[in-house]
């Protein structure tokens, strides 16, 4: 048997490393643990008011998911963003959705920006236990909408994407999603924002190359976020992605 005599001072400073390599997989026990009202500034001086999910259970790297809200929950009380989409189903099955959930708010009623989302997002993640390569985006009527544009113009950002009763703002812009996994929802019933556009143009990604789910309520009307939230195989789908 050979035996390799280390010096103390290298054996206490591979110890240290170990102990800090360990230590930063794990996630931080000052960490709030479910939703949170959070807030921070951009580099123009503007701030963005958000809610933090983080799981009870969680442990080590978790994956993210962002979701973008609509219309009517636009303003300045960031709890409304936890009124529809993936809290509900999130908060009862943190076993089959253990993600973290990051949820902007719109103080005013203007499209979702892009390089703005992408830059809170950024900030956003600093400090959390965040599977990088999990990052998933969702969103529902004018979140839906804003879901198509921030993948498009970043797509390399996420692993994938849900948009719900959305439609693309960015009729070219499909070809930019052929390695992004795309699972929408709509209402056929839907006379907010019309189902046919958004059909048209997953029909687009679909030609370039790209993976599109789509799921029709024939029933349906705008809230088909009511029925995509609680569907159990969205959440499935979108872990088995990662980049």
């Amino acid at each position: 048997m050979i035996f390799t005599r280390v010096p103390s001072k290298a054996l206490i400073a591979l110890f240290s490393l170990f102990v800090l390599t360990a230590c930063a997989s794990l996630p931080s026990a000052d960490l709030p643990r479910g939703e949170t009202p959070k807030s921070l500034a951009l580099k123009d001086g503007s701030t963005i008011g958000y809610m933090q999910y983080l799981p009870s259970n969680i442990s080590g790297k978790a994956p993210v998911l962002v979701f973008l809200h609509g219309t009517g929950e636009i303003g300045t009380d960031v709890k409304l963003t936890t009124v529809h989409g993936p809290w509900a189903y999130s908060r009862a099955n943190p076993d089959k959705a253990p993600f973290i959930i990051l949820a902007p708010q719109l103080s005013e009623k203007v499209e979702w920006s892009p390089a703005t989302l992408d830059e809170w997002l950024t900030q956003a993640l600093k400090g959390l236990p965040a599977d990088h390569s999990r990052l998933y985006l969702t969103g529902l009527s004018r979140g839906g909408r804003g879901t198509w544009s921030w993948a498009i113009a970043y797509p390399r950002r996420f692993a994938a994407i849900a948009p719900v009763s959305g439609d693309s703002l960015y009729r070219d812009g499909a070809c930019a999603l052929k390695d992004v996994p795309v699972w929408a929802f709509h209402g056929a019933k839907d006379d907010i924002v019309l189902y046919q556009p958004e059909d048209q143009f997953a029909d687009a990604v679909r030609a370039c190359g790209g993976e599109v789910n789509y799921t029709l309520y024939p029933d349906g009307n705008h809230n088909a976020w009511d029925a995509a939230y609680t569907t159990p195989s969205l959440y499935a789908w979108l872990l088995k992605h990662k980049r």
